[in-house]
């Protein structure tokens, strides 16, 4: 989709009937937009991805604890039935 986007964008700059300075002006900002939206898109992204590791690594590291102190009543009551 995005690409059939950068087409299209593409070709209608081509297209327009303008001057060849006008034409790459309007050709560079085009080109500045898109770098700069993509640039955004890949940052929320990054940013998306980043919360995920911290909340996977926030979830296992409760996960430990909890393991942690279950083991530990575990291990107690059975040192109690033992003795």
């Amino acid at each position: 989709m995005l690409a059939a986007m950068s087409a299209g964008a593409v070709l209608g700059v081509l297209f327009a009937p303008e001057s060849g300075s006008a034409l790459r002006r309007k050709i560079s900002k085009t080109k500045d937009n898109y770098l700069q939206d993509m640039g955004q898109k890949f940052d929320d992204f990054i940013d998306g991805v980043s919360d995920q590791v911290t909340s996977v690594k926030d979830n296992a590291s409760r996960m430990a604890t909890n393991g942690k102190v279950k083991l530990e009543e575990a291990e107690s009551k059975f040192n109690t039935a033992v003795r």
